[in-house]
């Protein structure tokens, strides 16, 4: 098994007075050419939008982009006609293909709003435009991962890549045994709160690990977690 540690305070930074957002990967102005991607995970921010602000209508063309909240509410909009509010316990998804103009904003005009902002390079370029949005409410259950993203139609949502999401709040003192879905691929592990251990390595918050060359690993908890587990093709 071989990994990569990215811990959450070697994240590159935008700060601007309506956005705080942390780049995983090069972003923006942050460039790291030892971390651009890892395999087809190219985009992974963690947003902070300040009240009634966000992401004007911008376009993207060729890119899988998963839109997860985690505190407040995210209004989306797009040149297809698209609009809906997303907030906690609800995901979007969006094929920009053969080009698309977004919008992504905060909802409210007096709390900020919190999300992670998800791109994976899709297999096939030049494909028509999708938007779509899931309610995972339903399926979310405490001390299990719950797969929200996969290709062959098992999960709520799925990308134009062979891509396996999955989401969970893990209760300190429990392991979660995982197996990779394919033998090309590798899972890129975000901690979104809370402590884990994976082989020696030990996760905090916002900490991200990258597991690869294997076909299976185990997480343990620490602490309390709410853990997103990444699978995509290393390519």
């Amino acid at each position: 098994m071989k990994t990569i540690y990215h811990k959450a305070n070697t994240r590159g930074h935008s700060l601007y007075d309506w956005l705080d957002s942390k780049h995983t990967f090069s972003f923006d102005q942050y460039y790291d050419p030892e971390r651009v991607n890892f395999g087809a995970l190219r985009v992974l921010n963690d947003d902070r939008v300040a009240p009634g602000e966000g992401f004007g209508m911008h376009p993207h063309k060729n890119m899988e982009i998963i839109s997860i909240p985690l505190k407040g509410e995210l209004q989306h909009g797009d040149s297809h006609k698209n609009s809906k509010v997303v907030s906690p316990g609800l995901i979007q998804t969006m094929s920009a293909g053969t080009g698309i103009y977004h919008s992504e904003m905060n909802y409210s005009h007096t709390e900020p709003m919190e999300f992670l902002q998800i791109w994976v390079i899709p297999k096939q370029n030049n494909t028509q435009p999708q938007y779509n949005d899931y309610d995972i409410r339903s399926l979310l259950e405490r001390n299990k991962m719950t797969t929200i993203v996969a290709p062959d139609g098992s999960a709520p949502a799925k990308m134009l890549q062979n891509t396996w999401f999955s989401i969970g709040e893990i209760e300190k003192g429990r392991t979660i045994d995982y197996k990779m879905h394919q033998s090309n691929t590798g899972v890129y592990i975000f901690l979104i709160e809370g402590e884990i251990k994976v082989g020696d390595q030990v996760l905090e918050r916002r900490d991200g690990l990258g597991i690869y060359d294997t076909s299976d690993f185990t997480i343990e908890t620490i602490k309390d977690s709410h853990i997103l587990l990444m699978e995509v093709p290393m390519i």
